[in-house]
């Protein structure tokens, strides 16, 4: 079962149907006046009329790429070059895709400024905090339609009346949501894939208003209005417009069929799961894509059990092969970055094969958190298929995330309780430190037992705490778990295993030096209704590199 259409969604069969007559008709060069080249000219013509048409554009606006990540840098260092003199700063939120990232690292090298916009829990812009960061010399603003990792869908009319009202040129990525949804007015410049709506790779599409400033930042080129040089793959070209036309007729129905298998989806996995946050908007995303991470799984292990099991589905987990660093746009919502899961159902799915994977994958997560030795509540028992309506999920103005078992996450005042564990001692994978009293007593350093929260910092104050030399003072103890040279999940595992052995209270410091650790552990918090204190350097707790992440343990 393919479940991974927010990566490459499979050929829609229009696209087949049109590349294979498009290799007959459109080979030839469209640049020339005889017939074959007249031909294939009047073929690409009409291909950039249906994308335009389908994306609320003009045929003269819209440029075809070599992909969608081409699209995206050509849009952004073209604008930016083009309104250089209007200033040199760039801005765009925290969960934008890579192509964005890495452009602005490049704008950022060369002398520019880049001032990025953050998101709630859920993945979402703040309108106003987006505006508040427009300036008179920003030269660009950016913001995806829709996020690639968890689906949340963005306030983007909100956002361009923002920029049209300082003058901004706005750059919309609708990669995920070019065929499925209208595209949102307001835009300057807009980029598409092919490959996301079912046509064939290789096709992107950079769209820029008449009369928005740009500037291509390569060298001159006849072809695609001098945006885009180098020869255009007719036959390639045609098939994505047809597949897009295709797809954006069937949209209304199929969205709807989707965001109902998706919902069951993100009812249903907490539910059958233990240890299970649902993360991204619950009711304003896109109808296919569900994310969730799972507690002390490694993503990548997760994913090859799926994939055994016959489920091609993605990650942004910390603990990918890919980049060994955590996701961008999971970091940025202050969720948990370890044991995610992407699912996005590609067109036609079947309700039977999500029933079967909500049937396989309680088993599968259980097989793999099995070694760790974790006492975790039981799933519950299947359920019958049903759909389920959208909760009201979540915090106000902070996303929503479904917490342990699947409940509404509690306001800060009513936090879950959630049961003891029979949590033992980490053995060879944590030790305790030990360390000596100002009264010279020795044992286990568990500093600051009391109730009050340490400073942001993670030196614990006056009354029973630790120093600002990380010494331990009159009352009370903190315990150190040393995870030292362990990835994500590890750090939060001791700390599961560890947190039973602290009084109600108390303090743990996990030392850690990876950079998932920073993102987790006060995310493992929230699920688990911990608090998490803050952070200070590892050497305060007798560690020799990394940080120390600080935790009060709340629940019984």
């Amino acid at each position: 079962m393919y479940f991974d259409a927010a990566s490459t969604a499979p050929l829609h069969p229009v696209a087949r149907q049109a590349l294979t007559a498009a290799l007959d008709e459109g080979w030839a060069d469209p640049a020339r006046l005889y017939r074959s080249g007249r031909q294939a000219r009047m073929l690409l013509d009409a291909a950039r009329e249906t994308v335009a048409a389908v994306l609320g554009a003009r045929a003269d606006e819209i440029a075809f790429t070599a992909s969608g990540t081409q699209a995206v840098q050509l849009g952004l260092l073209g604008a930016l070059t083009g309104n250089r003199r209007r200033g040199g700063h760039f801005v765009h939120s925290a969960v934008e895709h890579s192509s964005v990232l890495h452009v602005a690292e490049r704008h950022q090298g060369a002398g520019g400024e880049v001032s990025v916009a953050p998101v709630d829990r859920g993945g979402r812009v703040d309108p106003a905090a987006f505006g508040a960061l427009l300036r008179p010399d920003t030269a660009l603003a950016a913001v995806q339609s829709a996020n690639h990792e968890v689906g949340t869908v963005q306030p983007l009319g909100e956002v361009a009346e923002l920029c049209a009202g300082a003058g901004v040129p706005l750059l919309v990525d609708a990669a995920q949501s070019a065929g499925r949804t209208d595209v949102p007015a307001g835009w300057s410049l807009l980029t598409a894939s092919a490959h996301k709506w079912g046509g064939p790779p290789g096709v992107g599409v950079l769209a820029v208003r008449k009369g928005v400033r740009y500037a291509s930042p390569l060298p001159a080129d006849e072809r695609e209005g001098g945006r885009v040089p180098g020869y255009v793959n007719v036959p390639a070209i045609v098939a994505a417009a047809a597949s897009l036309r295709a797809v954006r007729a069937e949209a209304e129905q199929e969205n709807a069929r989707l965001h109902a298998l998706v919902e069951r989806i993100r009812t249903r996995v907490p539910r059958l799961v233990p240890e299970v946050e649902v993360v991204g908007d619950p009711v304003r995303r896109l109808p296919h894509i569900v994310t969730f991470s799972c507690l002390y799984v490694d993503g990548e292990v997760l994913l090859t059990e799926l994939d055994r099991a016959g489920f091609a589905v993605s990650s942004g987990s910390s603990c990918t092969s890919s980049t060994l660093t955590p996701s961008h746009v999971l970091a940025a919502m202050g969720v948990l970055t370890e044991g995610n899961v992407r699912v996005s159902l590609p067109y036609g799915t079947a309700e039977a094969d999500v029933e079967r994977f909500l049937a396989v994958l309680p088993d599968l997560v259980a097989g793999v958190r099995a070694p760790l030795g974790l006492d975790l509540p039981a799933p519950e028992a299947a359920e019958p298929a049903r759909s389920h309506p959208p909760r009201a999920e979540g915090r106000a103005g902070a996303g929503a995330r479904n917490v342990g078992t699947g409940s509404e996450r509690p306001e800060a005042s009513e936090r879950v309780a959630h049961p003891p564990r029979a949590e033992g001692r980490a053995g060879a994978e944590s030790e305790e430190r030990q360390a000596t009293d100002e009264g010279g007593s020795a044992g286990a350093r568990n500093v600051g037992t009391g109730s009050e929260r340490p400073e942001a910092s993670g030196r614990v104050t006056a009354s029973g705490r630790v120093t600002a030399s990380g010494r331990v003072t009159a009352s009370g103890r903190v315990t150190v778990i040393d995870a030292l040279g362990k990835r994500c999940p590890l750090p939060v595992i001791e700390l599961a295993k560890r947190i039973g052995e602290v009084p109600p209270g108390g303090t743990v410091a996990v030392l850690a030096d990876d950079e998932a650790a920073r993102l987790d552990i006060p995310a493992w918090c929230e699920m688990r209704g911990q608090e998490y204190a803050g952070e200070a350097p590892a050497a305060e707790y007798g560690g020799d590199r990394g940080s120390a992440y600080l935790v009060v343990r709340r629940t019984t």
